[in-house]
């Protein structure tokens, strides 16, 4: 009797189309209502064929490879609505949240927590973000773009909250170097793009929903004031919890002896990664965590430890050229870093040629407005302009990596519209200097981010 309940064609209609109607309500286009009534024939009218490729043989059943192609198409479909509007799988390319996330580890990417975007370029090729697999090439058509909006989710970023966004600078991307900041290029070639783009063009030009991800933590959000000062971070003139994962550089000086490789393994460094500098003697350049940090301490061959703080002028390659937001006119280095306000939407500021390096890539790339300067004069879209109200609020992203990472210190704020999601289980992890099976790290699959 209960088997039967549950194949009746009112029972199956009813849940399917509650669960639709949901996802309308959620998706906020009611067009997509007619939807209702393919979901009220397919199981009660029955009158349109909808299979309509399903052809049966003499003998009633379907041909095979039809079966399979049926379930290919299905899984496809479901996968991509998946990916769409509720998980996402991503890997982590660079070390530059080393040891929060370890590169190699593979995740699942929640988008219900910030809720999902409604895809801005529909036209791609399924389950692919932005280049074609093994043929390379862009896998998705601008034809159709679609402004952004964001779906409900469970809240917003909060502070130190880990996310993975859409790299602001990933508009422009130098086919030759598709993984480099293009704009830092062109810096570094003294502002020539002409010669950037004949050296390691064409580029390619990308929407916002196709930029490469990136996974950093939000250390400020909108509103808040950031400050870094000998390498720690300040938030309103509080300093930042220190997460197990948090590493800076530091030069560890010995008494002429290395430190033996055993010891350094246990502790979870990396020797091969390790110089040693007999002149020193010592090591110029050790990444550490604070337990890491507190266990090279008590080593005996270790005479002293000191920070790689960076002070104003800073180290190449970390000059203005390359430190936001690229002016001399800001004493910063990547250790000794604001204050920084973040912008928030609806907030109004006071333009100034002094703080003009600051906003004008939100002005212009982020918030499609035209800027130029004319006899000492700032002027918006034709309009001479002393202030500016923020349309969207933005964050400030850094990698737990503090030394070997490219964050919003070398690019600036993230706009809330590059938003993707936040990490939430490692569903595999890899060490790509090991060896099948021993590269697998089995400690760390399915844990929690």
């Amino acid at each position: 009797m209960k088997s039967g309940f549950l194949h009746n064609k009112w029972f199956k209609f009813a849940v399917w189309s509650l669960l639709y109607l949901a996802w309308v309500v959620w998706l906020g286009n009611y067009w997509w209502l007619l939807g209702e009534a393919v979901i009220f024939d397919l199981y009660i009218t029955r009158k349109v064929r909808w299979a309509f490729w399903r052809k049966k043989r003499a003998d009633g059943k379907v041909k095979a490879w039809v079966e399979w192609v049926d379930a290919i198409v299905f899984a496809l479909v479901a996968a991509t609505f998946i990916r769409m509007f509720f998980i996402e799988a991503y890997t982590i390319p660079t070390g530059s949240m080393e040891k929060s996330l370890l590169v190699g580890d593979y995740l699942f990417v929640s988008k219900l927590n910030y809720g999902p975007k409604v895809p801005q370029t529909p036209l791609s090729f399924p389950l692919v973000h932005n280049v074609m697999p093994i043929v390379g090439g862009e896998s998705y058509s601008t034809a159709i773009q679609n402004d952004y909006r964001r779906l409900k989710g469970f809240g917003k970023v909060k502070r130190n909250d880990i996310v993975v966004f859409g790299f602001p600078n990933g508009d422009t991307v130098l086919k030759a170097l598709p993984q480099d900041d293009y704009y830092q290029i062109v810096r570094i070639n003294g502002n020539n793009r002409e010669y950037t783009q004949r050296m390691y063009g064409p580029v390619i030009v990308r929407p916002d929903d196709k930029k490469d991800n990136y996974v950093k933590r939000c250390v400020a959000i909108p509103g808040d004031t950031l400050r870094i000062i000998n390498g720690t971070v300040y938030v309103n003139g509080v300093q930042q919890p220190q997460f197990d994962g948090i590493q800076s550089t530091y030069t560890v000086y010995t008494n002429g002896s290395s430190i033996n490789p055993k010891i350094l393994e246990n502790i979870g460094l990396d020797y091969g990664e390790l110089y040693f500098d007999s002149t020193l003697p010592g090591y110029p350049e050790m990444t550490l965590t604070k337990s890491e940090l507190e266990q090279i301490e008590k080593l005996p061959v270790v005479v002293e430890i000191r920070e790689n703080i960076d002070t104003y002028p800073p180290d190449y390659p970390d000059s203005y050229i390359t430190l936001f937001p690229f002016s001399t006119d800001f004493k910063w280095t990547r250790d000794n870093y604001g204050p920084l306000w973040i912008p928030a939407r609806g907030a109004t500021v006071t333009l100034s040629l002094e703080n003009l390096p600051l906003y004008r890539r939100i002005i212009t790339a982020y918030e499609d407005n035209t800027l130029e300067v004319v006899d000492g004069q700032i002027i918006i879209n034709g309009q001479p302009c002393n202030e500016y109200t923020f349309r969207q609020d933005y964050y400030f992203m850094m990698g737990d990596n503090r030394h070997h990472s490219s964050d919003s210190r070398y690019w600036g704020f993230v706009p809330e519209d590059h938003i993707v999601g936040t990490p939430v289980m490692i569903w595999l992890s890899i060490d790509k200097n090991r060896s099948f099976p021993f590269n697998i790290r089995w400690g760390r699959i399915f844990d929690l981010v």
